[in-house]
């Protein structure tokens, strides 16, 4: 149940939330609870303490990588992607930030956008709700939405948060704790120029004799084992989405 109340202002948000989390239980039935007033009263502060288990951190998302140049508060993914920066904390099994329903297959994004914008938000441990017409969408947006390796980082049993690991100007790395000692890590481009974007273990908090095996998501494919860095070229506006796991001793 979306309780989707905008334009709250100096109402006291929390008071309202709190009267409909006391009706929900009133019907018997498991409910889930999803709390909408655009991150105003900063929900993640209180939302969880009155049942919510997804509250909105943002302005409404749009199609487009980029805030609109014509409306500043319709959101662009880069934008709500650094809204979210010092929220991790107060996620957790159950009770989740939501940084808005995904655009991936409206049209408004190439595919590379749509598998960053996808893949961001699994590593946010964000609610993945389809925004698109699944009857009329391509085997390409089929093909993203239904990424098993991605959406298992997203539902990850730990349900950590993932947080800005490093940022350099266009480029920035994301990390997130996986159940077994793993780590997922999205290396994001936001520039209109390929780059090549370099990940040192220390993003990780690991030490740089540690030998990692490693997982490219979308390609579907492991990569060669890596011990202190690695370095991989990014397209424009896209990410290299990989799972890191210490390699078994022994292996070199």
């Amino acid at each position: 149940m979306k309780y989707n109340w905008c334009h709250s202002e100096s109402l006291e948000a929390r008071a309202a939330y709190e009267t409909m989390s006391d009706a929900l239980p009133a019907t018997g039935r498991p409910i889930v609870f999803s709390i909408c007033e655009w991150g105003t009263h900063q929900p993640w502060l209180w939302a969880a303490s009155v049942g919510g288990n997804l509250w909105r951190t943002t302005q409404d998302i749009y199609d487009g990588w980029q805030a609109a140049p014509d409306n500043h508060k319709r959101l662009g993914v880069v934008d709500i992607l650094d809204q979210q920066v010092g929220l991790a904390g107060f996620a957790g099994p159950g009770h989740w930030n939501d940084p808005d329903m995904l655009e991936v297959g409206n049209g408004g994004m190439t595919d590379d956008e749509y598998r960053a914008h996808f893949s961001l938000w699994a590593m946010l441990a964000a609610p993945l709700m389809a925004g698109n017409d699944l009857t009329t969408m391509t085997g390409r947006t089929a093909a993203i939405l239904t990424n098993r390796e991605v959406i298992a980082v997203d539902q990850d049993a730990l349900g950590i948060q993932g947080r800005r690991a490093t940022k350099l100007d266009d480029s920035e790395i994301g990390a997130r704790p996986l159940v077994g000692g793993s780590q997922a890590v999205v290396l994001l481009n936001r520039s209109d120029e390929a780059r090549s974007v370099r990940l040192d273990w220390s993003a990780l908090n690991l030490p740089s004799y540690t030998t990692l095996d490693v997982r490219d998501l979308w390609l579907a494919k492991d990569l060669p084992s890596a011990r202190a860095s690695l370095s991989v070229q990014v397209a424009p506006h896209a990410v290299v989405m990989l799972k890191v796991t210490p390699a078994p001793n022994g292996k070199h």
